[in-house]
């Protein structure tokens, strides 16, 4: 018969007792950081739910279950199990097999909409990250700001009606504001209009205007439309895009008929041997980095002129007054100049 051993007893009990501590102490323990993480993972695929039916419904169209599991990145059974929820919580109700918000979920989705708008902004006026960073990183976000720490990112931006990319940010009370414009394949050619917001969904698509360098708040002319291209003149250049790129830009016509002067280009387009006048800075240009050109010297009236061209492509050396300022592509292209 075994004798027992008091120190091996001790030291079985410890390891026991710390085992313990390890999954179950406050806040901290896997137990509890396994179920807060489970709750958030149920509250992501719920939010992101609703998001997708309010832009479903906001655009007119009509969704199932079939199309809802198609879009979200989330396992089959999690979001049968979400929908149970919703609906027994009243978010949203089923009619002939379409999936609708009640008042209350479409309330809840402008919520997370909110939240994911004035985030982009927030990125887009206060932060250096590039657009293509923007969506993910608001997506993360929305999230995990609450009700009044989005009141306080609103009031912290001057309370912005539209986003980066000119949708429009819904007030805390719901309300909001309307898109000015139509698609662009919608306009006749030789109509002129201002870019008022650029759709960055789907994503393949936006990425092929991202690199267009086609700018929200650009002045544009219409040249030729038709059913394989759209063909427009902005800032001194000429954009041809097909039509169902062309229809994520909406387009404000002009009341009244504005030339689109020949002469007015983009900085990242001077060559060697001309001279410019600064016109202005594009609304593609915000927060920090409108104000740092600013504070460079490029503001309207200054002459500029190419000052050193780097054989490795970029960054090319601007001459503003008397001083010698280098610039990257994608900036120099932010800055209007009318050409000597």
């Amino acid at each position: 018969m075994d004798s027992y051993n008091p120190i091996t007893a001790l030291i079985i009990f410890f390891i026991g007792a710390t085992l313990l501590y390890v999954l179950f102490r406050p806040v901290k323990g896997w137990f509890w950081i396994l179920k807060k993480n489970f709750k958030s993972n149920k509250k992501i695929i719920i939010e992101d739910i609703l998001k997708q039916l309010y832009h479903f419904e906001n655009s007119g169209n009509k969704v199932d279950m079939k199309t809802l599991v198609q879009v979200l990145d989330f396992n089959n059974q999690s979001i049968v199990e979400a929908i149970k929820q919703m609906t027994v919580n009243d978010l949203i109700y089923s009619e002939s097999d379409v999936l609708k918000l009640t008042e209350a979920g479409r309330n809840y989705a402008l919520r997370i909409v909110r939240v994911h708008r004035l985030w982009e902004r927030y990125l887009a006026d206060k932060t250096g990250f590039h657009k293509t960073e923007w969506h993910d990183r608001a997506e993360s976000m929305e999230h995990r700001l609450s009700h009044d720490e989005a009141e306080e990112l609103a009031m912290h931006l001057g309370n912005p009606k539209f986003d980066p990319h000119g949708d429009p940010i819904p007030t805390k009370t719901g309300k909001i504001a309307q898109i000015k414009g139509v698609e662009l394949p919608l306009l006749p050619v030789g109509s002129v209009g201002r870019i008022t917001h650029i759709e960055d969904e789907p994503e393949i698509i936006y990425k092929q205007i991202l690199a267009e360098r086609i700018h929200i708040g650009s002045l544009l002319k219409v040249v030729e439309n038709n059913a394989t291209r759209i063909v427009f003149q902005s800032e001194g250049e000429e954009f041809v895009l097909a039509p169902i790129v062309a229809a994520n830009l909406t387009v404000a016509p002009l009341e009244k008929e504005v030339a689109v002067e020949d002469n007015i280009a983009r900085l990242s387009s001077l060559n060697e041997d001309e001279t410019a006048k600064i016109i202005g800075i594009s609304r593609e240009s915000r927060g920090e980095s409108r104000r740092r050109l600013l504070d460079l010297g490029f503001v309207k009236g200054s002459d500029v002129s190419i000052d050193l061209i780097n054989p490795l492509g970029e960054p090319h050396a601007y001459l503003i007054k008397g001083t010698s300022i280098a610039l990257r592509k994608d900036q120099a292209a932010k800055i209007l100049i009318k050409k000597d």
